[in-house]
């Protein structure tokens, strides 16, 4: 018989499984990339069960959109970017990120090959996932870069996941994209022509839940972010699972581009062992949104974070121990 827990939904019950007892729970994210190569990890080699969950990963377009069903309580836990959490919380959302995932946001703003300067890109539109996410935020510094304005110069879409933005730049529906591995490799393969590169530390693709589901559900909480560093850690030591899972989510990947994909969600300055969120990341959010948002101005990075489930493995001495045979 099965105890639900959320007397209005069945997001988080209880059953009985070979004698154990898991926590079912529905968990969202917000892009197919290789950003959320840790929850795929956990789901496929059997780590959130290991650790008494039972998840459903729900896959939202874009991680503004992951937000929004996390705070309408459609999802009490999601793999999301800092933007759109950020955002929330200085409009009064409860939303925090409780583990740091992806610390670095790396981007390249490709073109179609007759495009190969600012001034040619001008007057076009360019594809980004959804408006106050990530990739917006991330755009409009590679715009900046090339000296062209937002509204004014180019358009900005929204077009959804990195496979459909660079299908858009395929079939010309865009004159530029901003791509992540794996489909930046896929764009450079293809003669796309990257207009800039932008590689800076933000809170990119980690995990957020709700203060609120922090207060009713710790355990789960805990699990969950166990899983996440049992994962990542899994990533990291094991690189024909990675791939598997990489090839199940992101589709049949060209054998180098399949490698590169890999060396690059695995590697530590990006997917840090101990995966604390990150606060020179979230400043580096709030720091242009301090220009015209007096909340955001007064802000602290700690507003938007709770370190202490991460804190708790990493004071037992549970994250270096996973390490030592590294």
């Amino acid at each position: 018989m099965k105890h639900v827990i959320l007397a209005s939904s069945l997001l988080l019950s209880f059953s009985s499984v070979a004698s154990a007892q898991l926590t079912k729970l529905i968990a969202g994210y917000g892009s197919i990339s290789s950003a959320q190569f840790p929850a795929w990890m956990a789901k496929e080699s059997g780590i959130f069960r290991k650790n008494g969950l039972e998840v459903e990963l729900v896959f939202f377009r874009g991680s503004t959109t992951a937000v929004m069903a996390l705070l309408a309580r459609e999802t009490p836990i999601s793999q999301v970017t800092g933007p759109p959490v950020v955002s929330a919380s200085l409009r009064g959302a409860d939303s925090v990120m409780i583990a740091g995932g992806y610390v670095l946001a790396d981007y390249w703003l490709m073109s179609r090959s007759e495009i190969k300067t600012a001034e040619q890109l001008k007057g076009g539109s360019v594809a980004v996932s959804t408006f106050g996410g990530q990739s917006e935020f991330v755009a409009r510094i590679a715009l900046k870069k090339l000296g062209l304005t937002p509204g004014k110069d180019v358009t900005m879409v929204q077009i959804g996941a990195p496979p459909d933005r660079l299908t858009a730049l395929l079939t010309g529906k865009v004159r530029a994209a901003l791509l992540n591995p794996p489909d930046s490799f896929v764009g450079e393969k293809k003669g796309f022509y990257t207009l800039v590169q932008v590689s800076v530390p933000t809170q990119s693709t980690g995990v957020a839940t709700t203060r609120r589901f922090i207060r009713e559900n710790p355990d789960v909480v805990r699990k969950y972010v166990r899983s996440q560093i049992e994962a990542v850690h899994r990533i990291k030591i094991d690189r024909v699972a990675g791939m598997s899972v990489l090839v199940k989510y992101l589709g049949a990947q060209d054998k180098e581009i399949l490698e590169k994909t890999y060396d690059d969600a695995s590697n530590d300055r990006k997917l840090p062992p101990k995966q604390y969120p990150t606060l020179e990341g979230i400043k580096n959010i709030l720091d242009p949104l301090a220009e015209t948002d007096p909340k955001a101005k007064a802000a602290k990075p700690e507003d938007f974070v709770d370190m202490s489930f991460i804190g708790e493995l990493d004071q037992s001495g549970y994250i270096d121990t996973l390490y030592k045979k590294r």
